[in-house]
């Protein structure tokens, strides 16, 4: 029986009311600074893209929100969870009045922002009412709570012009509080929620919400709505600062001709719904589609002179879409953009009933981000080109890569079902969601049978190994192309501190350290192949933005900070990547596996350090690249090749990731299966050791061009600072048989004893004062410790198997022999990528360590000198657990 079975009609239209009107306040809150970023552009001097990225941000923390404000919604229910995400936003927006400065109007817009989850939680709540014939009109509905744009656009501005925009902001605060309390007090829970309850059942795992996220068609979809709903979001929030500048008008005719979009692109969308049910959510989105690219192609010709040289003379004429048109094709647009947005949000109960909050949660953040990401990419469009019909010609190409993605997609749907049926099935852009076996996906492995090895699984392990050799060191390149970037800003114009510039340097390495934590468990949770494409695509974000930003000296520090966050997207990627080639490999060829894998990985940093150098020198792209940036001697360069250098090589590896390799069935596992390491002592006493062998080495990659450039300006840094990568990774990949033949546990002990001892190298030949110091003496100081570092890489992660092989028997027993190989394995991977995860904060704490230090003291000899007492902490750690007489863990 049905949780909706019984329930009643007047309950259902309850529901959906509150929903539908709580939502349509959110969404008003939501959209808020498109009215009031206007004013507050002007009191600060904001250029375009500060004002992109301040009418951006709510936008951000709304769709970032979306994903756990769905799943809890599912574990504790709608009645709890919307009031409390509407009062949180209330308060924010209350205290946004309070704000005076850029930085604290962002921080305040972040808070704002929660009100843009509650899409999340709407969905949850209302699917959980109806049964699923009836879900697709109910979804429809309360989508067209939209509409909340609207009402910021037509009211807001009276109420702007006439006391101020602090005003709106107590206005809106208020009426979303009330809201809120309304809600709780005349909502019920739903039946779904009420059901589990009475039974004592337990609410679904957010292991288990998040499993269907493995879907490609989820992502597919998630393309959709990123245009269907974020340009949506986007256009909102751009197009009253759009008409104020192209067209001349006053704030109050621009917030109503831009309430006309968004009229159309919400109250539409319970049509969309119905249309979707009549004729197919495939042909509901092709319709999206085709007429939205026409739209855009007319939206996006600039005003333009012509001049023909006739023979009674020249004939001149001007094309430019008067205010009039301009309106009516927008809000013709906005008609096609709500029925695009029913028709993707229709199936997700259909095809996830269990799954609603973290499925709906995923698709709507991907949308959501869509209203973060494409006004600062508006504002950058702007900045660099000066034509304001940029923005319509970015949304045009996004509209033409979905909506051949979707044709390409169900032509193949078509093929595979002719054999059995005339017809495609009943929405086909679902077709396939059930769980099925993938050809890429392997359903028998077992490398540790010597047959089967010979026979297929060697071919199969190398193969994936080597597409995953040059994705990593993509990775790295990208995660470390930062160091060698701002060490160029000063001469190209950019006037930062050398503590701003040591900030941008280690940034990076915060947000890379800290995405392996989660990319960790993404492996067997995702598939290794999924997860390998989709985080190596990842890394064009922060390639094309360096590319962008630097062509511009005006472009604000926030938008470099954000962009070396970004950079940390590579850094991730070493946990996953390790994880997941070490499923492939036997026993006794994992180590080498491994060590190849991470050290030709690790060689991207050397790669990147003597390429970039290169590439900023010449005209690579020619005009596409952008014109040259001057330096002070006369010279140029085209620092923006650094970030431009990559985007083919990572499009490349992204296509040969999805198309080459393979997901491992047996290598599934859950968060909750890979947790047990956190209850491990040895993975903690691992994650110290590997601290001081790779955080060093991609800490001191980070820092040293810097610290070169800060302690010897003499010196051309960069023309030496890939050398120490270069020697660092090949020292890694080629060391691991002295681990083998003598012991992980020994080699590790002595690597850091030398470590301690190349540090009080470094500070013997550093210049104190201003003065003294030896280059060269420096320089080879710091190539031994970049040996050593790979020296170490190699023996810690031999030891951690070996660990594992002793302690999981002692803490397991009652495991038999093909269980507690699997368990070996299991703990061995994810205790590798873990240590991987918190090792890497070497990057950012060592180049932080050298700004704090001179900053504090004016030279890098007290973060030196707390390097090597660490050093001598691992050696006493190795020393006690692994490699005494009767250690705990001889290894």
């Amino acid at each position: 029986m049905s949780a909706v079975d019984g329930v009643s009609r007047n309950d259902q239209r309850r529901a959906l009311c509150l929903s539908t009107v709580a939502f349509t306040v959110c969404f008003a809150v939501w959209t808020l600074f498109a009215i009031i970023g206007v004013e507050i552009k002007g009191e600060l001097g904001l250029s375009e893209t500060q004002f992109g990225i301040l009418v951006a941000t709510p936008v951000l923390t709304g769709s970032l929100s979306r994903l756990m404000l769905g799943i809890w919604t599912e574990q504790y229910g709608g009645r709890l969870v919307f009031p409390l995400q509407m009062l949180l936003a209330a308060a924010a927006t209350f205290l946004l009045t309070s704000a005076t400065t850029y930085p604290l109007f962002l921080l305040a817009a972040l808070g704002v922002g929660l009100a843009g989850g509650s899409f999340a939680v709407g969905v949850t709540y209302v699917s959980h009412w109806y049964p699923p014939e009836k879900q697709g009109t109910a979804l429809g509905i309360f989508g067209a709570g939209n509409v909340g744009a609207a009402v910021t656009k037509f009211g807001a501005p009276f109420v702007m012009v006439a006391f101020g925009w602090q005003a709106v902001a107590n206005v809106w605060a208020f009426a979303l509080a009330a809201i809120a309390v309304i809600f709780f007090v005349f909502s019920k829970h739903d039946p779904v929620f009420e059901a589990r309850r009475r039974s004592g059942a337990k609410a679904t795992t957010v292991a288990a919400q998040l499993a269907p996220l493995k879907n490609l068609q989820v992502w597919r979809f998630s393309l959709y709505y990123f245009f269907v709903f974020g340009a949506f979001v986007a256009l909102a929030l751009w197009l009253p600062h759009y008409l104020v500048d192209v067209y001349g008008v006053d704030i109050r005719t621009a917030g109503m001709a831009a309430a006309a979009f968004s009229l159309s692109a919400s109250l539409f969308r319970a049509y969309g719904g119905h249309l979707a049910d009549r004729f197919g959510a495939r042909s509901v989105m092709y319709w999206t589609f085709g007429f939205a690219l026409l739209l855009l192609f007319m939206l996006s010709y600039p005003p333009t002179s012509y001049t023909i040289h006739a023979k009674g003379g020249d004939i001149i004429f001007t094309t430019a879409m008067s205010f009039g048109a301009f309106v009516l094709m927008i809000f013709c647009l906005g008609f096609f953009m709500s029925l695009g947005k029913a028709a993707v949000y229709k199936h997700i109960p259909v095809y996830y009933p269990e799954n609603v909050g973290s499925v709906g949660g995923l698709v709507g953040m991907i949308g959501g981000l869509g209203g973060f990401v494409l006004p600062i990419v508006f504002g950058t469009l702007l900045d660099l080109t000066g034509v304001y019909t940029t923005c319509f010609a970015f949304l045009f190409v996004l509209v033409l890569v979905a909506l051949t993605w979707m044709h390409l997609s169900i032509r193949q749907m078509e093929r595979r079902n002719r054999a059995t049926t005339d017809t495609l099935p009943e929405l086909p852009e679902f077709e396939g969601m059930t769980p099925k076996t993938s050809a890429a996906t392997l359903t028998e492995w077992n490398p540790e049978d010597k047959t089967f090895w010979e026979q297929s699984g060697r071919k199969i392990a190398k193969r994936n190994l080597w597409i995953s050799i040059p994705a990593l060191l993509l990775a790295f390149s990208v995660w470390m192309v930062w160091s060698v970037v701002v060490a160029r800003l000063p001469a190209i114009g950019f006037n930062f501190t050398d503590a701003q510039l040591f900030w941008l340097a280690a940034l990076p390495g915060l947000s890379g350290a800290t995405l392996r934590i989660f990319y960790s468990f993404m492996v067997p949770i995702f598939g290794g192949r999924l997860w390998t494409t989709l985080s190596t695509a990842s890394l064009l974000l922060p390639a094309m933005g360096i590319g962008y930003a630097v062509q511009n000296p005006e472009t604000p520090y926030l938008i470099f900070l954000v962009l070396a966050l970004l950079c940390g997207l590579g850094g991730g990627n070493f946990a996953s990547s390790m994880a997941n080639i070490s499923f492939f490999f036997p026993k006794a060829e994992k180590g080498n596996a491994l060590a190849m894998n991470a050290g030709l990985g690790n060689l991207g940093v050397s790669v990147m350090q003597f390429l970039v150098p290169l590439v900023i020198t010449m005209g690579v792209f020619g005009a596409l690249g952008g014109e040259p940036q001057a330096l002070s001697d006369g010279g140029r360069l085209w620092l923006q090749n650094a970030g431009f250098v990559w985007v083919p090589f990572i499009i490349a590896a992204t296509v040969a990731a999805y198309f080459g390799m393979n997901d491992i069935a047996s290598a599934k596992a859950s968060f909750a299966d890979q947790a047990v390491i956190f209850s491990r002592f040895h993975n903690w006493i691992m994650c110290i050791l590997y601290t001081g062998t790779f955080g060093s080495f991609i800490g001191y990659s980070a820092g040293f061009p810097l610290l070169m450039k800060t302690q010897f300006p003499e010196v051309n840094a960069l023309s030496y600072a890939f050398l120490g990568p270069l020697v660092g990774a090949l020292s890694r990949a080629g060391t691991g048989w002295i681990s083998d033949r003598f012991g992980g546990g020994r080699v590790t002990f002595w690597t850091f004893v030398g470590m301690f001892v190349a540090v009080v190298g470094v500070l013997q030949f550093l210049p104190h004062g201003g003065e003294g110091g030896n280059f060269w003496a420096f320089f080879a100081c710091f190539m031994a410790l970049f040996f050593l570092t790979g020296v170490g890489n190699a023996s810690t992660f031999q030891m951690i198997p070996a660990i594992m092989r002793q302690e999981v028997p002692r803490l397991m027993p009652e495991l038999d022999a093909g269980a507690l190989q699997k368990q070996t394995d299991r703990e061995s991977a994810a205790i590798i990528a873990f240590t991987s995860a918190i090792a890497a904060y070497g990057a950012f704490f060592i180049p932080k360590s050298y700004g704090t230090s001179i900053s504090m003291t004016g030279g890098p000899d007290m973060a030196l000198w707390g390097f090597g007492i660490f050093y001598v902490l691992c050696a006493l750690l190795t020393f006690f657990y692994y490699t005494r007489r009767n250690a705990p863990v001889p290894c």
